[in-house]
């Protein structure tokens, strides 16, 4: 490797489904109330989405490949989403997060074409577990300042409500970039694609 790539600007990127602004208020809405524990920090709204894939660090000069493989994407039509009640990982004892887990063969099969085609062009190198669609919404925070142990949650988030319960589609597949802050991350969208209302089932 050279030393001018060495130097070359990176950026932190990944590939999410966007979920419809109404069910991302709901799941904020009922974090509001569920999400309340002190060892929790619950995600922003602007950041509930399913990660489809988390590239890394990857040179800024491979942004432009990226936006063409979102916005050429060949889904047929929007994936069926249907959220199920909160989880904790990687255990209810210890748990590091609390995601809303979903039950959408569609979001598989996205994931799975996107998958392909960035392994094609040498941009992704998949992870060895399988792939699980989800929305990460809260993470467990440190037991203190320097400490690498996790707090221990004593109150557990409870079921969503019927409204969150009811399927729905998908709106868009989003390239991210994502710039850590202090206060946390920021996610930056730099491509999309709008996905059709035909759901696939």
């Amino acid at each position: 490797m050279t030393k001018e790539r060495l130097k070359s600007p990176r950026a932190r990127l990944f590939v999410a489904l966007d979920l419809p602004e109404e069910v991302r208020s709901g799941i904020e809405a009922w974090g509001s109330r569920e999400l309340r524990d002190e060892a929790l920090r619950p995600v922003q709204r602007e950041a509930l989405h399913v990660t489809l894939a988390f590239l890394g660090y990857l040179p800024e000069k491979e942004i432009p490949r990226l936006a063409g493989i979102v916005e050429t994407s060949e889904a047929d039509g929007a994936p069926r989403v249907k959220l199920q009640d909160p989880i904790a990982k990687p255990s209810r004892n210890r748990p590091r997060i609390f995601a809303l887990p979903l039950d959408s063969l569609g979001t598989t099969a996205l994931q799975a074409e996107l998958q392909e085609r960035l392994i094609a062009e040498r941009l992704y190198e998949p992870e060895k577990r399988v792939f699980w669609p989800h929305v990460t919404v809260a993470r467990v925070r440190s037991e203190g300042r320097g400490s690498k142990r996790l707090a221990r949650v004593t109150r557990q988030p409870g079921a969503l409500p019927q409204e969150l319960l009811q399927p729905f589609d998908a709106v868009r597949m989003t390239l991210y970039r994502s710039e850590l802050q202090p206060q946390g991350a920021i996610y930056v969208p730099l491509a999309q694609v709008e996905l059709s209302k035909r759901g696939r089932q």
